[in-house]
């Protein structure tokens, strides 16, 4: 059995809600092994047999039964997952910044002369990869961190168009998937 970590979209707003505990046994019940749920937003560690195809689909079908609502799952193997780790462009920010740290992970791969203008002091685009973008978030006056994210990265949606599934999640949370 091959290690994923599962990262699922849109789940624990408004009707969309599901306790990880409940999740963690629908999974099991499915047939996965191994699993782990790291935080409440939606955040798997697994073993399963097959391709990310048939892995993925075996989650979504399940999750669905379980729960009543459809939910995209993004995929990432644990060699993925452990090259994201080591190769992170977040090494080269200042240790004392006030910020946040945040990963992009899409299920297609972009395309690859993909370009997103960001807002240098406020939020940034520190390296887009084949499926994911890597983005740092500094806190405004208002103390958020996250104020300007969806507006930086609008243009990249408008390129892609509709159909393109991502989630985004902080990177403390991708630190924690393969522990």
């Amino acid at each position: 059995m091959a290690l994923w970590g599962a990262f699922l979209r849109g789940i624990n707003l408004g009707k969309r809600q599901m306790k990880m505990a409940e999740l963690k046994a629908c999974l099991e019940a499915a047939g996965f092994a191994e699993v782990k749920t790291v935080l409440a937003s939606g955040n798997v560690r697994l073993e399963a047999d097959g391709d990310a195809d048939a892995v993925r689909a075996g989650l979504e079908k399940a999750i669905a039964a379980r729960f009543g609502f459809a939910v995209g799952v993004v995929l990432r193997s644990e060699a993925e997952l452990a090259a994201m780790l080591k190769n992170h462009p977040f090494g080269a920010l200042d240790p004392g910044a006030d910020l946040t740290r945040h990963v992009l992970l899409f299920e297609r791969p972009l395309p690859p002369d993909l370009a997103v203008p960001d807002r240098p002091g406020d939020t940034e685009i520190l390296r887009i990869d084949a499926r994911d973008v890597y983005i740092v978030a500094y806190r405004q006056p208002n103390g958020r961190y996250t104020e300007h994210v969806e507006e930086v990265l609008k243009p990249l949606y408008a390129r892609l168009g509709k159909g393109n599934l991502d989630t985004m999640r902080n990177w403390n949370t991708i630190e924690k998937i393969l522990k």
